[in-house]
């Protein structure tokens, strides 16, 4: 910490972020229920540069804003010779996002749909010098660090799917919308949209029909076929009741 800090001695934050509206909630649960001295709320990089000269202990920084994404921000922070410590706190649970972040030098990749007490205290631990991860984010952050070991599952291994997110490919195989999905399994729309993006992640794929293509391929699919699983199954729809 830094030795000119107030006499208050409060955890000095900039909050970094782009919706007026969470931004102005994040700063007062951390100012009034919380005690720490958010010295400002920014978001955008001119905003920030003229706060930095507060030296602040702590930056609490969004991943995709406009027109600046934070590791850009933190990135040209860097560049200019700032080194305050950083925390991201995202919607995103990507593993590339948390891999960008982390080689950006972040301290802390907290998720937004945590609780109020579990981010407190991942910035405190951050700001006495550890590398904290959102608990849900920590195999992947794990496996990310490790790379693919002998005798460990190959990234794109359905076997690292658990069985309701194969039950998702399945359906996804054949053509299902998220709609018709969330109804065939009595679900709601949003499970079904956060299945599949914990499905591409896991599988390092970058959309649903790669995905499906995939599966296909695992279930015995030849390969040598032009049209894809959901064009196929499509067409069995066709001829059936």
């Amino acid at each position: 910490m830094d030795a000119t800090r107030h006499k208050t001695d409060k955890l000095r934050i900039i909050l970094v972020e782009d919706e007026s509206l969470f931004r102005r909630g994040l700063s007062e649960l951390l100012t009034h229920g919380y005690d720490f001295d958010v010295i400002g709320t920014v978001g955008t990089i001119e905003e920030l540069h003229a706060l930095m000269p507060e030296r602040p202990d702590l930056l609490i920084m969004d991943l995709r804003m406009k027109p600046m994404d934070g590791l850009t921000m933190l990135n040209q922070l860097r560049a200019e010779g700032y080194t305050t410590r950083a925390v991201m706190l995202t919607m995103s649970d990507s593993e590339v996002d948390l891999s960008n972040a982390i080689r950006a030098g972040i301290r802390g990749y907290l998720l937004k749909d945590m609780a109020p007490e579990e981010v407190v205290d991942a910035i405190r631990r951050v700001a006495l010098g550890e590398l904290v991860v959102a608990p849900t984010m920590t195999v992947k952050m794990i496996e990310m660090l490790r790379g693919d070991q002998p005798g460990q599952e190959p990234k794109n291994s359905l076997k690292l799917l658990t069985e309701r997110e194969r039950e998702i490919l399945q359906l996804l195989s054949r053509g299902e919308s998220n709609k018709a999905i969330a109804l065939t399994l009595s679900i709601s729309y949003d499970t079904v949209k956060q299945h599949v993006r914990h499905i591409l992640n896991k599988l390092n794929l970058s959309s649903r029909v790669k995905a499906a293509v995939l599966f296909a391929k695992e279930q015995g699919a030849p390969e040598d076929s032009d049209a894809s699983p959901s064009m196929q199954m499509g067409s069995k729809k066709q001829g059936s009741k």
